[in-house]
């Protein structure tokens, strides 16, 4: 995950790239067989030990997603980021707010 975070009159605006194949499952390799679905299905970002933002995906979002969002926050504090995708891999970040 590419992370940008940062505070301007108690607001941070938080800019993501989050890099994942995000494979449907319906498309087909070189010799004709299916790739398996494979996709991120939810973010959760905390703050502070409360969730600022939860968000499920699906199949049918592009490959290496891009999110922007803000919340009232501190420069100076750090904010996690966790992906699950449908195999049950867990990936985390974390960012410091500039």
């Amino acid at each position: 995950m590419k992370i940008k975070a940062k505070e301007k009159k108690g607001k941070v605006k938080i800019k993501m790239l989050i890099k994942h194949d995000m494979e449907t499952g319906r498309r087909k390799d070189p010799e004709g067989k299916l790739i398996p679905a494979h996709f991120i299905q939810e973010l959760k970002v905390t703050y502070k030990d409360n969730t600022v933002l939860l968000a499920e995906f699906g199949p049918t979002v592009s490959k290496d997603p891009y999110l922007a969002f803000s919340f009232a926050g501190t420069k100076g504090d750090t904010v996690t980021f966790e992906t699950t995708d449908n195999n049950g891999t867990v990936d985390k970040a974390e960012a410091v707010i500039k």
